[in-house]
């Protein structure tokens, strides 16, 4: 099963564009994240219906932040990314009738269940203005500055 990275990305996304003045382009984006500018923006169209980004029209357009990263956590943006599956790991259920099956599937659920409450409550904790604090404590520990990482131009189009 394929690992679903958007929250990663999306949040390393948000963390430049607060590091960025001006609006930023899809393109721009999406080969920041290796992907189609198609992806980024449906993403980033996710992301303003819940007032995170706003987009800009035209000559010098593009995404920007339109949020405060003090108010916003991991669990916003995992919500606004539709709730994707946490776990890659599932029950078996080729022998519903199996009361061995329906043992392991109970016990499994129960695990499922406690991990992704607990995943889920340590989304809600962490803030889009905590990472950024670590990052710039992290520029700062390290003399080469923001070496190994995409960044940002300057593009004209959402």
């Amino acid at each position: 099963m394929k690992r679903d990275s958007r929250l990663s990305g999306i949040l390393h996304v948000l963390l430049h564009m607060a590091e960025h003045d001006g609006p930023v382009t899809s393109e721009v984006l999406a080969k920041a994240m290796d992907t189609n500018p198609v992806v980024i923006r449906r993403i980033m169209s996710g992301l303003r219906q819940q007032g995170y980004v706003r987009s800009e029209k035209g000559h010098g357009g593009g995404w920007s932040l339109a949020c405060d990263l003090g108010s916003v956590t991991l669990l916003d943006i995992y919500r606004a990314l539709g709730s994707p599956p946490l776990l890659a790991i599932g029950n078996r259920t080729e022998s519903p009738g199996c009361l061995v099956e329906k043992a392991v599937n109970n016990a499994l659920d129960t695990a499922f269940r406690d991990a992704q409450a607990l995943l889920l409550a340590r989304l809600g904790e962490v803030t889009l203005a905590a990472l950024s604090a670590e990052f710039h404590q992290g520029m700062l520990s390290r003399d080469g500055g923001h070496q190994g990482h995409f960044t940002l131009e300057k593009s004209h189009a959402p």
